[in-house]
């Protein structure tokens, strides 16, 4: 049963929150880490994509998709705080009365916030290495980045809703497992799905946005078409972890846990 895994949902949430109480910006500060975190992870898939792509390879979203996979274990045992799985921490708390709806939406707010300032502080750290300079190495990433701008929004609101639902469950379903090497392998694989099936994940998209801004990239690449992508985007990812997460564990255990609370239990 997933009722231990939603009673250290409710936790994450409070512990989450009690952050955010003490010190704003110490909880700004460990949004930009996720955001960075994914960066890694966006860096690390693009570089390892391009091989494969400049010769045309079948792999190349295959290989991409791996080693994106460092980006959660980074953010799962480096303590960063990202806004997608948020959407479903904090919404299962309310719906349990241990949050406020208005608090809710500050944290929701205050970690995307912090989100993009991380992608941004990235974005910059990568231009200041060259290590994108060369056209031959930054292909794959400016091709990914023109094709999530050129999507229909509709398209990319009901990729966002899956991608987040899918994210979400790698962070959740490894509470359930014994041993670092079984989460490890469920984060690795669930992250390896959304990548693979082309969903769009806001912040992963803010760090390679960011990334291509930056870069000398070509003038399909607007910030107009960013803003055209994260809209979207930001509100299927909000309805994957708030209606298909929050909503649909609260729901389908809330007599278990009425049982519980009216016997003093929790």
């Amino acid at each position: 049963m997933e009722t231990e895994s939603l009673l250290r949902v409710e936790e994450l949430a409070l512990k989450k929150h009690k952050m955010f109480k003490r010190s704003w910006i110490r909880y700004i500060a460990r949004s930009m880490l996720a955001s960075m975190f994914i960066g890694f992870g966006v860096i690390v898939a693009f570089k390892t994509g391009n091989f494969f792509y400049v010769e045309k390879s079948p792999f190349t979203y295959p290989m991409a998709a791996v080693t994106f996979g460092a980006a959660i274990i980074l953010i799962a045992y480096g303590g960063g705080d990202l806004f997608t799985g948020n959407t479903f921490y904090y919404t299962y708390a309310a719906l349990r009365k241990r949050l406020k709806w208005k608090e809710v939406f500050k944290l929701w707010g205050s970690s995307y916030f912090g989100n993009i300032l991380g992608a941004l502080v990235f974005a910059l750290l990568i231009h200041l290495t060259g290590l994108f300079d060369s056209s031959s190495v930054k292909g794959f990433l400016l091709s990914v980045a023109e094709h999530k701008i050129e999507a229909p929004a509709l398209e990319l609101f009901f990729r966002a809703i899956l991608c987040n639902w899918l994210v979400c469950l790698a962070f959740f379903i490894p509470m359930s497992l014994q041993g670092d090497g079984a989460k490890l392998f469920a984060m690795m694989l669930f992250v390896f799905c959304f990548f693979i099936s082309g969903y769009e994940h806001s912040i992963a998209n803010m760090c390679t946005f960011a990334i291509a801004l930056v870069l000398n990239h070509p003038e399909t690449i607007t910030f107009s078409g960013v803003i055209y992508n994260l809209i979207p985007v930001t509100l299927g990812n909000l309805v994957g972890g708030v209606l298909l997460m929050g909503v649909m564990y609260y729901f389908v255990n809330k007599p278990y846990f009425e049982e519980q609370d009216k016997s003093g239990l929790h």
